[in-house]
C-alpha cells in the first residue's frame, strides 16, 4: 500500500481542487443525491437518495483506511462550488498499476472541460508521483457517454469483460481501457493539456 494513502492528497491547477473526500461531505453532495439521481445509473455503488449517499461515502471512506482507494471531492474553482467525485482505486504497488474511477459530476459541470482537468491532476500524480506503469479505467459496457470521455483523454480500448461483475440491475459487461506510462510520456500528457480550457 501506498504510503499517500495514509495521507492527504490535494491536486489543484487553475480550474479544479480535488481534496480527500469526509464523512461531513454528505450536506455537500445531498444536493446531487436527491435531485439528479439518473447520475448513478450506470453505477456499481449508486449515491442516490440519502441512505444511498450515506453508505458511498463511508465505504469510499473506509476503502481509503483499508488502503483500497483513495477517493476525492471535486471543487469546480470557476464557479466555487462542489461538482461531484472521483478515486483511484484498485492500486497495486508490485505490478504499479492503478484504477481510476467512480467519477460524477453534476449536470451543471458536465461537458464544461472540468473533467479534462481533473483526468490531468489525476493521471500527472499516478504517472509522476506515483511512477505508475498503467491507468486503467472501467465502465459499463452500455454507457456511451463515460466511454467517449475517456477515449477523448487519451484512453487505448483493451475489450469487454462479459458479465463481470454485479450491478444494482443485475450483471453486466464491463468495457476496459488504459493508458500506458510510455503513452502519457510519449504523447497522451501533451494532448490532454492541450484540451484544457
Amino acid at each position: 500500500m501506498s504510503e499517500d494513502f495514509n495521507r492527504d492528497i490535494i491536486l489543484e491547477n487553475e480550474r479544479v481542487l480535488l481534496r480527500p473526500l469526509a464523512i461531513s461531505d454528505k450536506e455537500l453532495l445531498m444536493h446531487f443525491s436527491l435531485n439528479e439521481p439518473e447520475l448513478w445509473t450506470y453505477s456499481l455503488t449508486p449515491a442516490s437518495g440519502v441512505e444511498n449517499l450515506e453508505h458511498y461515502i463511508s465505504k469510499a471512506i473506509h476503502d481509503r483506511k483499508e488502503g483500497k482507494s483513495y477517493p476525492f471531492l471535486v471543487i469546480d474553482k470557476a464557479t466555487n462550488e462542489v461538482a461531484g467525485s472521483t478515486r483511484f482505486y484498485d492500486y497495486n504497488e508490485l505490478y504499479k498499476t492503478v484504477q481510476l474511477g467512480y467519477t460524477w459530476y453534476g449536470k451543471k459541470f458536465q461537458g464544461t472541460g472540468l473533467n479534462k482537468h481533473c483526468k490531468y491532476l489525476l493521471l500527472s500524480h499516478a504517472f509522476e508521483s506515483w511512477h505508475m506503469e498503467r491507468v486503467e479505467f472501467r465502465a459499463d459496457a452500455t454507457n456511451k457517454r463515460s466511454i467517449a470521455a475517456m477515449k477523448s483523454i487519451g484512453c487505448i480500448e483493451e475489450g469487454v469483460l462479459r458479465s463481470n461483475c454485479s450491478s444494482p440491475n443485475g450483471r453486466r459487461d464491463s468495457i476496459v481501457l488504459s493508458i500506458l506510462k510510455n503513452e502519457w510520456q510519449d504523447g497522451v500528457k501533451l494532448l490532454l493539456k492541450g484540451k484544457l480550457q
